[in-house]
């Protein structure tokens, strides 16, 4: 006669339990984890966000900035006569180059820029470059150079890129030196303003050694630093 076994209702209560407390804690092991990692996606989701509105925020105002920048009218011009004081800085091939030398070869514009600047300098490099161009296809030569403010980052071999990025010919000098000597000149030159985050746009030029400085404050375009050239130097060529 076969026997069969009864579970009694204490025993099979008992039994639920422990298997319920076993899937729960099995649950709860396996939760824990996967809520760690959901929070670690979370975070690093939000963090993501907050980097790329970063980025374009940035993005945005360097743009608002610079269009800020341009629409800044109207340029100072003025005339002026200004000492160059005898000092020798350095170009990007390390080559020594006496300042009164380099401003004496004829029509000359000058500004003054620091490699890591991002609002005025990149405006002020650009418009050089595109006067560049333009006296090139007619055929006019001007000597340009723009000085560091900021002589201790701008190396050499810096300075070197940075011109390289703005396409700057043979006629096209980029000078450093020491902290003493970039102050001495944009005193020279009435453009030291204390700190190079205090920097102002500045275009000088001139026809000849014997000629007084053309001194043109703020955004000039290239137009009108050609219009200059022409006016300084009587050079009738149309622009092409």
């Amino acid at each position: 006669m076969s026997k069969t076994t009864l579970t009694s209702p204490a025993r099979y209560s008992a039994g639920k339990g422990a298997l319920a407390l076993a899937v729960g804690m099995t649950a709860c092991l396996l939760a824990s984890p996967l809520a760690a990692l959901a929070d670690e996606h979370d975070a690093m989701h939000h963090d993501h966000e907050a980097m790329m509105h970063h980025d374009h925020a940035a993005m945005a105002q360097d743009h608002s900035m610079h269009a800020a920048l341009l629409d800044q009218k109207p340029t100072i011009r003025s005339v002026a006569s200004y000492p160059v004081p005898d000092v020798k800085l350095t170009g990007v091939d390390g080559e020594k180059v006496a300042l009164n030398a380099a401003l004496a070869k004829g029509p000359v514009m000058v500004n003054f820029i620091y490699t890591t600047c991002t609002t005025i300098c990149p405006v002020l490099s650009a418009t050089f470059s595109e006067v560049q161009g333009k006296l090139d296809k007619e055929g006019a030569k001007v000597n340009m150079i723009s000085i560091s403010i900021d002589p201790d980052q701008d190396t050499p071999a810096r300075l070197k890129e940075y011109a390289a990025k703005f396409h700057a010919g043979p006629n096209w000098q980029f000078l450093t030196g020491s902290q003493a000597e970039s102050i001495a000149v944009q005193k020279a030159f009435d453009a030291y303003r204390g700190d190079k985050m205090n920097h102002i746009p500045l275009t000088l030029m001139r026809a000849s050694p014997q000629a007084p400085w053309v001194r043109v404050d703020g955004f000039a375009s290239a137009a009108d630093l050609v219009a200059e050239y022409r006016k300084a130097t009587g050079d009738k060529v149309a622009s092409r």
